[in-house]
């Protein structure tokens, strides 16, 4: 046995997959017992793309005293891939992919194994026979768009913790596999749940899903390129001999993957600045620009009115910082203490829980008050669950795989969360009533098996039983409204993986009919719904992260849509947000911009165009965002969940559709979902943050001046991925609901109405009980 073991795994258990009986000692897999994979210095990997393109036959030709049995392999792979392959490649490249996940009879290395095993060598020239291929095989690569930013997961079984501290800078040199299902590494076959175990949590920024090319058509698999370039974030120690290492990919100062052709982008594009292109034209058009200025301004002086206009002096107030858990990746507000004030609920992505900020009235906000949530919660939504008047909370947790409900208190304080189990890592969930009978259900996307659950509510804080309806590839949004005007709630999910919106009426009983699907632009994050074009119909706005921008879908009011049009936005665009920021009657909307820390204000026209987009700095990596009045001026906020700084920044509005500088407020780590509702019945505007890496739901509360009260943390289920809010138990105090996406369950919260919530109620199966 080598010493470099891995262990390639299947990701699901339908059609053509590898069972246990064949699990092999590889060098690619999501599972490794090679520490020193994980921290080498080698040189770059360069020189291949001066070879040509080859068919695959020919590309392998110098490998076939290298691997067993080569030209079957090859034949087995070019037969299996279509005439017409996904993502326009050609057909020697698809096979190409696909060769590279075929697994060799035993005893026997497979192609992925011995690749490896030599990128991690030193002697780069024992690379060079595999130079053909690494053309043909890159070159496919990279024309798979980057998935949007996401965290993916690769384990070993020893401790590496000590040698991981945070601000490390990591580079792995092979090709990694890596999944997105938290549950798959905890199968007794390969991590298991004792002995020493390492998990890295990776920030990714270019993966590749390669599942239509793969021999594996049902694997969930995230292939990382050679050299990708990494530094640590944090680590996390949740149980005695597990270590929790959080990295974060970053675009290397110097080439360690040389490209494959002129051209090829290895990471996503993002656009310049339009003052970073015109550097050189810019200085003397501002130099003739200044002295026509000069002109103007003497005429206009000598004869200026006398009337005075109010000018804003001092637009941007000083910032202000308040401490989150760990990587918050989302934000929330809402009135949980039922006052005048605007909280904040911030998820903690890596810290496991939900900070609660309470606003103090004045702007500023209280230290968070954190919730525990299920393992890396993703997302956070608001709503009243139980039917008491009191904001709940629903965060979905990414690693259990399960939705985690809060119930309200009503002074913002929350109950001990609840988990219900759904589908195979929810990413998201959305709260209306399906079935039209006053009672609060939601829907939750489960992006690891292309699928929706729906989960009607009794109006007690208990479900029924989840219904699940097939989505496109890699559901990662989901949203309710009524798109065909029958006063029935319909659902509409952007499909990253497919690159389309898929589209359910409602029939008004809890059930939908099958998804209508709409081309919107490569890989869409997030999407909202709106009437853009003022004729009463309600409009799709679909963040587009490949192509960095907004695309519209004018609604026909028959649930139908019209082809999109497309609108700039900064680098890496995650969420999008819709309001009336200008006070023109108007739709406006945000969307933050994760690769570029920046949040992109579009305008509305009120004809369903937009104007170009204004750019304002926020915290690093946001993930979320939304909008809500923090500060009672009857303005729009905006507030984003900076996964990178386990913070959450708040824009306070100006009324004219600018901005003020961003304050900032400590969350838990890892927010990665964000909802906003009055938890302790103040009228003050409150937040809920799914926090993903500590397994909590942070809460601030609200106060009249737009502040946020210090976080509280409630615990969750695992990696919470969504929250919500809504009345579960008949008190009229807002609850919370965690969607756990590892361990297939969600968890409620129960408020107590003071902001402030009971200890988490966490059910691996569906359970009845009285709130």
């Amino acid at each position: 046995m080598e010493d470099n073991e891995y262990y390639r795994i299947n990701i699901s258990n339908t059609e053509n997959y590898q069972t246990s009986e064949n699990v092999t000692t590889e060098e690619n897999a999501i599972i490794s017992n090679d520490a020193n994979e994980f921290n080498m210095e080698q040189n770059p990997v360069v020189g291949y793309s001066e070879e040509p393109l080859l068919p695959l036959v020919k590309a392998c030709a110098p490998l076939s005293n290298i691997l067993h049995d080569l030209s079957t392999y090859v034949e087995i792979a070019l037969n299996e891939t279509p005439e017409v392959p996904p993502d326009e490649l050609t057909i020697d490249e698809s096979a190409a992919i696909r060769l590279y996940t075929i697994e060799w009879e035993r005893p026997h290395r497979s192609l992925y194994s011995m690749l490896n095993y030599t990128l991690k060598m030193a002697d780069r020239e024992a690379l060079r026979p595999y130079f053909k291929y690494l053309k043909l095989f890159l070159t496919a690569l990279v024309k798979i768009p980057c998935v949007p930013p996401l965290t993916v997961w690769r384990g070993v079984t020893k401790n590496l913790s000590e040698e991981f501290p945070p601000g490390t800078v990591v580079t792995w040199w092979s090709f990694s596999s890596c999944t997105t299902s938290l549950t798959v590494l905890e199968n007794n076959m390969y991590l298991g749940y004792t002995g020493d175990r390492t998990l890295f949590s990776v920030e990714v920024i270019n993966g590749r899903i390669i599942r239509p090319h793969s021999h594996f058509i049902t694997e969930d698999e995230i292939l990382l390129l050679p050299g990708t370039h990494m530094v640590v974030q944090s680590q996390l120690n949740p149980a005695p001999d597990l270590y929790i290492v959080h990295l974060k990919q970053i675009i290397p100062e110097e080439t360690l993957l040389e490209p494959p052709f002129e051209g090829a982008e290895l990471y996503p594009k993002i656009k310049k600045h339009w003052y970073r292109k015109k550097r050189f034209i810019i200085p003397i058009t501002f130099m003739v620009a200044l002295v026509i200025a000069a002109a103007i301004i003497g005429a206009i002086v000598g004869m200026r009115s006398a009337v005075k206009k109010d000018i804003c002096r001092d637009p941007y107030g000083p910032a202000k910082s308040y401490q989150t858990g760990s990587t918050p990746v989302s934000v929330a507000v809402g009135h949980l203490r039922n006052d005048n004030e605007i909280d904040i609920i911030v998820v903690n992505e890596q810290d496991g829980n939900i900070g609660v900020l309470l606003n103090k009235g004045s702007g500023t906000f209280q230290t968070q008050v954190k919730y525990s949530t299920g393992p890396l919660p993703r997302c956070v939504i608001t709503g009243d669950f139980n039917g008491d008047g009191i904001v709940d909370l629903e965060v979905a947790n990414q690693a259990a795989d399960t939705i985690t409900l809060l119930l309200g208190n009503g002074d913002g304080t929350f109950q001990t969360e609840i988990n219900y189990r759904v589908g195979n890592r929810p990413y998201a969930i959305a709260v209306a009533d399906y079935n039209n009978d006053n009672k609060s259900d939601f829907a939750a996307i489960n992006s690891a098996e292309d699928s929706i659950s729906i989960l009607l509510g009794n109006g007690d804080g208990t479900f029924r039983t989840q219904i699940k309806y097939a989505t496109g590839s890699i559901p990662i949004a989901v949203i309710s409204a009524d798109f065909n005007n029958d006063n029935k709630m319909d659902v509409a999910v952007a499909n990253t993986g497919a690159s389309t919106v898929s589209v359910f009426l409602g029939h008004g009983n809890g059930t939908f009919n099958s998804q209508q699907l709409y081309e919107c632009g490569a890989n869409p994050y997030s999407l909202i719904a709106g009437d853009f074009n003022n004729d009463n119909k309600l409009d799709l706005a679909v963040v587009v992260s490949k192509d960095n921008t907004a695309s519209l879908l004018l609604g026909n009011a028959d649930g139908t849509f019209q082809a999109p049009k497309s609108y700039a936005v900064g680098g890496g665009p995650t969420y999008v947000a819709a309001g009336d920021f200008n006070n023109d009657s108007n739709l406006d909307i945000a969307v933050s911009n994760y690769l570029e820390n920046t949040i992109s204000v579009l305008l509305g026209n009120g004809n369903g165009t937009f104007q170009p987009q204004t750019r304002y700095a926020i915290g690093s990596t946001p993930m979320a965002m939304i909008s809500a009045d923090f500060n009672n001026d009857s303005i729009l906020d905006l507030v984003g969940a900076n996964t990178g700084e386990t913070t959450i920044s708040v824009l306070l509005g100006n009324g004219n559709g600018t901005f003020q500088t961003q304050v900032k407020y400590a969350t838990g780590n890892g927010p990665t979902s964000l909802i906003s509702g009055d938890f302790n019945k103040d009228k003050q505007t409150d937040l809920a943050v799914a926090n993903a890496y500590e397994y909590t739901v942070t809460v601030l509360l609200g106060q009249s001046d737009g502040t946020l009260h210090t976080q509280t943390q409630f615990a969750t289920g695992t990696r919470p991925s969504s929250v919500t809010l809504n009345y579960f138990n008949s008190d009229r105090i807002v609850d919370v609901v965690v969607a756990n996406q590892d361990d297939n369950t969600i968890s409620l919260l129960l408020g107590k109405g003071n902001g402030m919530f009971e200890t988490q109620i966490k059910a691996k199966e569906w359970f009845w009980a009285d709130f």
